[in-house]
């Protein structure tokens, strides 16, 4: 804590103000407490939040409050008059993180590297501010480092049969649920959600599909069998129950899990997770004509008054052709899909709708589980995350740099990340944790 003081009210009243922030060091999906004491009564301040990203670029986000007659403000319960939030938000200022003014366009804050923290500078100014914070005296300031990898985690580089991953592995003997986790179409090795996975117990591959080092050195992409293979990489490591496995895809990587959930006649997940994706593609296609079929339709690409791409018409209308959408009236496993309805990246909540007829029709829509939520756009990341409707994308197969419409509303779509990380997280327990004494009472039998 530091203590400053300061003459607010005519330069008579000297205090000293106090900023608590609990816990200071915790997961990047764990609540906060911040807690300023020690004002006047009706003290207007503005609580700030600053970060620097892994890549350099500065994040910063701001709230106004007025103290209480006891001299108080807690970010938690007390309203936010203005600033890049409002209202009662315990973590808006995390959520509500955006790019300084003058920073590079179409930036999008995500962790590089996970066995560094994110640190955060919470300050607060006297009055009301808005901006130039880089040129203002804080009152008060106190570092937070927010983790998406707790203590004991174990990360390893997985280059076994030409793969391009990590594994993470929960702290302790094991043996452990696996989860084996498929970003999208931007391709790269995105290891912060499979941090966050293990950090809460599963063992994750994170799994780089689409730009692995034996594409980068061939030119070729990897076919179904590359997935095969690390799947059965995770199955057999010894601190994981091979019955036990789930396949978590977002955006493309959805593709991907409802495809081996449906059709693999070597992998046999435990259950599925499907964040912000589709199941429309030729099903007897490689990734690479899945690829091929989407850009097909680029015709139908459209572009806002901000030239901003919007991608989700080019599987539209959802086709009625069996052999252009995954038979999911096939599947065996719990399906979770979570839909953002303002998705303007996929076609996410109308593929959704047709997956639950196709379900229904089939009579196995118990199985089926949907979330879906209003206002609430294709990046649907864990909790406490910046929201960002709109940043500068590639795909991993177009090497033009767009900035595409990922859509949602701010308030909504944090709230989203927040209630369906929990509900994933529930839905992973439930179908890989069950009768887990038997497992710490048979030490590594699956």
């Amino acid at each position: 804590m530091d203590c400053l003081p300061s003459c607010p009210l005519g330069g008579a009243t000297r205090f000293c103000v106090s900023l608590t922030v609990k816990p200071s060091r915790g997961l990047i999906d764990e609540k906060l407490v911040v807690i300023v004491q020690n004002c006047p009564p009706g003290f207007q301040m503005t609580i700030y939040a600053h970060h620097k990203s892994d890549d350099g670029h500065s994040y910063e986000a701001f709230a106004h409050y007025s103290a209480s007659t006891s001299g108080s403000v807690n970010v938690s319960e007390d309203t936010s008059l203005g600033g890049t939030y409002s209202g009662v938000q315990q973590m808006g200022l995390f959520w509500s993180l955006r790019p300084v003014p003058g920073s590079k366009p179409g930036l999008r804050l995500r962790k590089s590297n996970v066995l560094t923290p994110m640190e955060v500078t919470i300050s607060v100014y006297a009055g009301y501010q808005t901006e130039g914070f880089v040129d203002l005296i804080p009152l008060v300031s106190v570092e937070v480092e927010r983790w998406y990898i707790t203590p004991g985690v174990r990360r390893i580089p997985v280059t076994e049969d030409g793969l391009t991953g990590t594994l993470f592995l929960p702290s302790g003997p094991g043996p452990f649920p696996g989860v084996l986790d498929l970003w999208g179409g931007g391709g790269k090795l995105v290891e912060y959600r499979a941090a966050l996975l293990a950090s809460h117990g599963f063992a994750a591959i994170a799994l780089d599909y689409m730009t692995p080092k034996i594409t980068m050195e061939t030119g070729k992409m990897v076919g179904i069998d590359y997935l095969e293979t690390a799947y059965s990489f995770l199955q057999k490591h010894p601190q994981v129950l091979s019955s036990r496995i789930a396949i978590l895809g977002l955006s493309f990587g959805t593709s991907m899990t409802l495809k081996i959930a449906v059709y693999s006649k070597v992998l046999k997940p435990r259950c599925a997770v499907c964040i912000s994706g589709s199941h429309v593609q030729p099903v007897d296609g490689s990734i690479k004509e899945i690829l091929e079929y989407f850009q097909q339709n680029e015709h139908k690409t459209r572009f806002n008054e901000e030239n901003q791409v919007i991608f989700r018409d080019l599987l539209l209308p959802i086709p009625t052709d069996p052999k252009l959408k995954v038979d999911v009236g096939q599947l065996q496993i719990p399906l979770l899909l979570v839909v953002g309805e303002d998705d303007q990246n996929w076609p996410a909540e109308e593929s959704a709708m047709d997956m639950k007829e196709m379900m229904e029709r089939a009579g196995n829509s118990h199985l089926l589980t949907i979330l879906s939520y209003p206002n609430t756009g294709h990046l649907i990341e864990p909790p406490y995350t910046p929201h960002f409707r709109s940043t500068a994308f590639k795909t991993a197969i177009t090497q033009p740099k767009t900035f595409a419409l990922w859509g949602g509303e701010m308030v909504a779509h944090s709230w989203a990340q927040e209630d369906s990380w929990r509900k994933v997280l529930d839905f992973l327990r439930q179908n890989l944790y069950v009768n887990t004494a038997s497992f710490s009472n048979h030490g590594n039998s699956k």
